[in-house]
């Protein structure tokens, strides 16, 4: 590997133009190439995509092979989707191009038990190839898994673990809002959610994460979503939200031994959330609950997992990683 890791990004919606700037801070990262498949992005110089006073030279491309006709590319930022079955194939190209992967697709996260044949594959391709794949971000990814096993690590019994994600999403990107389903009325929202549209991703994955670290086997998990319904007006800088309207999402995942719960998340995002928090809690010996007040900027702890992932993904044995299999990235100066 050189002094520098080259690195090139795929998707540039939201999430990967942000990651831009992240990238470009460290001395020890090089972008390479960029790839989306918009028709309104191809061409265009990445630097103004992504919202730059000036042009960094690299020109957004369809074709994923061609930043790699340069040489070597140590790692690939696929921030594109958040299933896995979306994914895969953007995947298996990457790797045929022999490159390390560090995505923000909640669903590559810990995909075993959700998909294990697309899992199978994936870890057999990137074994075939010598490099490793890794799905990460804030949730999943830390948060609501990694954080809640590392801190049993203190503790000589764990009966149960319950975490609370509880955000204020005023601050958050438009996208991000919409997906939560600010603004929307009560049926819009249940229509949505039936279309499986509305929704965080990712719950599911980090229970099983959990389990895994454990030694818990879950006999089942549940995904149980409502709608959080404005009492007063709210808005952001994107969305007005009115009186009877959704201002946002509550979501609970629930991970059964036997007839046991043994885990239990509750993700609150929404427009004025009165009581942002992260909070861990443990049941055990000794007994812990862990808060970060006022909560952890999603935007900004994605970015920052997906580009303090790189060293420690091209480290890892080839295959596909997990958070729960790698040792802990963090943040170098280098």
């Amino acid at each position: 590997m050189s002094d520098r890791t080259r690195v090139v990004q795929v998707g540039l919606g939201a999430v990967g133009r942000m990651l831009t700037s992240y990238l470009l801070e460290r001395p020890n990262l090089h972008i390479v190439g960029a790839v989306d498949l918009d028709p309104s992005l191809i061409g265009r110089d990445l630097g103004e995509v992504a919202g730059f006073d000036q042009a960094l030279g690299i020109t957004i491309c369809a074709d994923l092979r061609e930043p790699f006709a340069d040489g070597p590319v140590e790692a690939a930022l696929l921030t594109t989707v958040s299933g896995l079955a979306q994914a895969k194939p953007q995947i298996e190209a990457l790797l045929a191009c022999k490159t390390n992967i560090i995505s923000s697709c909640e669903e590559l996260s810990f995909p075993w038990q959700t998909a294990p044949e697309a899992s199978a594959e994936i870890d057999r391709l990137a074994r075939e190839a010598g490099v490793s794949v890794l799905g990460t971000g804030v949730n999943p990814g830390f948060l609501m898994d990694i954080l809640p096993t590392a801190l049993t690590a203190i503790c000589r019994e764990v009966r149960k673990i319950t975490v609370l994600r509880y955000q204020d999403a005023r601050a958050r990107r438009l996208p991000f809002q919409q997906k939560i389903g600010a603004g929307l009325t009560p049926g819009e929202f249940a229509q949505k959610k039936a279309g499986g549209t509305l929704r965080h991703v990712g719950l599911t994955e980090s229970m099983h994460l959990i389990a895994s670290r454990l030694g818990w086997r879950l006999d089942r998990t549940e995904d149980i979503i409502e709608p959080i319904i404005a009492e007063r007006e709210v808005r952001s800088d994107h969305i007005t939200v009115e009186p009877g309207q959704a201002a946002g999402v509550h979501q609970l995942g629930l991970g059964y031994v036997g007839s046991e719960e043994k885990i239990r998340l509750e993700f609150r995002a929404a427009l004025g959330e009165r009581d942002p928090q992260d909070t861990v809690i443990l049941d055990g010996v000794p007994q812990l609950r862990f808060t970060v007040p006022g909560g952890i900027n999603g935007d900004i702890a994605t970015c920052s997992m997906l580009t303090n992932a790189i060293p420690t993904v091209i480290a890892a044995p080839p295959g596909l990683r997990t958070m729960a299999d790698i040792p802990p990235p963090s943040w170098f100066s280098g």
